[in-house]
């Protein structure tokens, strides 16, 4: 006798999606059929839609990061227009602001990483990106008063309510980003193509820095009539400085309006299935998520009561959140704990290398052409143009290069070969510094540039001067791999925390090295010191080759393969008595114990106590009373 046919239900794309998870009654089996849609996926309009709405988050980040850098000049112009400064800001403003942001950007990357674990992906999804187009339009409208001056407004912004930290704030939420966007894309994209798709998300991020210098050439284009006249920094007054005043306001706050566009979308979001299934235990929503994520809403609502129903059964089974404790136990574990210190110092030995490339962006930009003096408006327009040049000639091609190899070649040899090519570009500007030519010097940027983003995504000097190089972000593979080998529930924590070690690099290069190759500096050799620190940044390129030994290599392997978890999280235990129906006894229900009973085939399953994705080999639960009883399934 035939069995009657599952019902008809669903939408075109997927004709029986209310259904073909719902008879399933082992909840292991339904979560692997599930995260299999995920995993096997191929490459389609939902990945592009996924790194879109992530990807704009980071044009956003990196076009406010170097928006800053570009109006720092103008800033200059407008505050420091003394017989002291002639214009310029002053070193000591400029690192006040890159150390703010700097250190904003640690808090947000540490606590939005810890926070997405315990409250979820979705909830603190749209939170960063909404601080970000809040800061940005504050920082638009700041002024200096004779209270404050306009570095203490933009750091400390003191309104008629409480004072707030502006500048760290925009940095929590650029730091926020990282971890929740890499998650997030790790998460939802195929195996075969989540390297690709998680790079594509930040070569976004050379698409920003673009925008940002065009968008100031744009705006110096249009005061042109103001600028043309005036000469030279030091001579602008009167309508120049009112021009000026405008054109840095209008740069920045431009950098907001494309988050307006992403936020209604990361607000929507659904939870990661992996999240789902994993941290709340919620298998039905789990499942109608996964279908959500590839085949649209329609046809792909959930089922209360079967919801409701499904709830219930997993009640008595589901893991608490992940706590502080938990985090701490699992890496403190050394294998867990090698692999945390690989993908944090990696990330940390190429923030500090990578301000060296911006200490010798004026000679690069002198060697192209852009600076010839002429009045203002050629100085700002020649500034603008020399940076568009650079981004296209290295930046650019070096993040695109990797969203199209990353997942033919590996994250592993891509990482430790750039690490490697640039102890050698470093190498050879430290030790032959002298004997290079501006030409020499250009070549070797141009590939360093591209090495650093080739396998690298560099991080941003939060607030470089406009006539420095600044690549938004990390280098692609130190992103990736932490967003792929840790466990579900502490997975946004390691990435927040790898990210925060190269944001303290970034400051620990800024605060120290930028003062140092300026030791001795006279008006012939401004910076008789850069060779020095052009051979510590080789050293700290060869301790990144070492340590990116100690990271697994992740292309073409599931989350759960590299985190070394368990198949089955609901661990399901085979009870010596029978039942039929699904019927319950007293028995039955002493021998459940711990959790609710499942029925499948007439015989009794239960689950003992739910060990959470920190099982397996990556991270051992307590001792299992059953381990290798005969009756024990799996």
């Amino acid at each position: 006798m035939h069995s009657p046919p599952l019902p008809k239900a669903g939408n075109s794309a997927y004709h029986d999606a209310t259904s073909v998870y719902t008879h399933i009654a082992d909840p292991n089996e339904r979560r692997r059929m599930a995260l299999a849609e995920v995993d096997k996926a191929p490459f389609g309009w939902y990945h592009v839609r996924l790194a879109v709405v992530t990807g704009i988050g980071f044009f956003t980040d990196a076009y406010s990061l170097f928006a800053i850098n570009l109006a720092v000049i103008m800033l200059g112009i407008v505050y420091w227009q003394d017989d002291v400064n002639k214009g310029v800001m002053p070193h000591n403003a400029d690192t006040a602001i890159k150390v703010a942001t700097s250190a904003g950007a640690i808090f947000g990357q540490v606590i939005f990483g810890y926070l997405a674990d315990v409250l979820g992906r979705k909830k603190m999804y749209g939170v960063e990106l909404m601080i970000i187009i809040s800061t940005t339009l504050a920082q638009s409208l700041c002024g200096e008063s004779t209270a404050v001056s306009i570095v203490g407004v933009l750091i400390f912004c003191k309104s008629k309510g409480p004072g707030y930290l502006l500048d760290v704030y925009r940095g929590i939420g650029v730091g926020g980003d990282y971890p929740l966007s890499a998650v997030i894309t790790a998460e939802f994209a195929s195996t075969k193509n989540r390297g690709g798709i998680i790079a594509a998300v930040f070569a976004m991020q050379g698409l920003g820095q673009l925008a940002a210098a065009l968008m100031a050439l744009v705006v110096v284009a249009a005061y042109k009539k103001d600028l043309v006249t005036v000469p030279d920094v030091a001579s602008c007054s009167g309508d120049c400085v009112a021009a000026v005043d405008k054109m840095w306001r209008i740069i920045i706050a431009f950098g907001g309006i494309p988050g307006w566009f992403a936020l209604y979308y990361r607000l929507t979001i659904p939870e990661t299935p992996r999240y789902t299934f994993d941290v709340l235990y919620d298998v039905e929503k789990a499942s109608m998520d996964t279908r959500r994520y590839r085949y649209g809403k329609a046809g792909n609502t959930v089922n209360p009561v079967a919801q409701a129903q499904v709830r219930r059964d997993m009640a008595n089974y589901k893991t608490p959140r992940p706590t502080v404790g938990e985090i701490f136990r699992y890496y403190s574990k050394k294998r867990n704990f090698v692999r945390l210190f690989g993908t944090s110092f990696s990330w940390f030995f190429l923030d500090l290398a990578f301000y060296g490339l911006s200490f010798s962006s004026a000679s690069l930009l002198s060697t192209m052409g852009f600076d010839k003096r002429g009045s203002l408006y050629e100085n700002l327009r020649n500034t603008a143009t020399g940076q568009i040049v650079l981004i296209c000639a290295g930046a650019i091609p070096g993040y695109w290069m990797t969203v199209f190899t990353v997942d033919r070649l590996g994250r592993k040899p891509i990482q430790i070969g750039g690490f490697a090519i640039l102890t050698i570009i470093f190498c050879v500007l430290g030790f032959a510094w002298k004997g290079l030519t501006k030409i020499h010097l250009l070549v070797l940027y141009v590939l360093a540039q591209f090495f650093f983003n080739f396998g690298k995504y560099s991080h941003v000097p939060e607030s470089h001067r406009a006539g420095s190089l600044t690549q938004p972000g990390p280098n692609a593979t130190t992103f990736i791999t932490p967003a792929e080998i840790f466990p579900t529930r502490v997975r946004s924590t390691g990435h927040g925390i790898s990210a925060g070690f190269g944001k303290l690099g970034a400051v620990i290069a800024q605060v120290f090295f930028a003062p140092m190759i300026k030791r001795g500096a006279t008006h012939d050799n401004p910076t008789p010191w850069i060779h020095g620190v052009m051979q510590i940044f080789a050293l700290f390129m060869f301790l990144g080759c070492l340590t990116s030994l100690l990271v697994p290599e992740s292309k073409s392997a599931r989350l759960e393969e590299l985190a070394g978890e368990n198949e089955d999280i609901y661990e399901l235990q085979f009870r010596s008595q029978f039942y039929t129906g699904g019927e319950r006894t007293s028995r039955g229900s002493a021998l459940s114990g711990r959790g609710s009973a499942l029925s499948s085939g007439g015989a009794q399953y239960t689950r003992g106590r739910g060990r959470g994705r920190g099982a397996g080999r990556g991270g051992e639960s307590d001792e299992d009373p059953e381990k290798g009883k005969w009756w024990k399934l799996g």
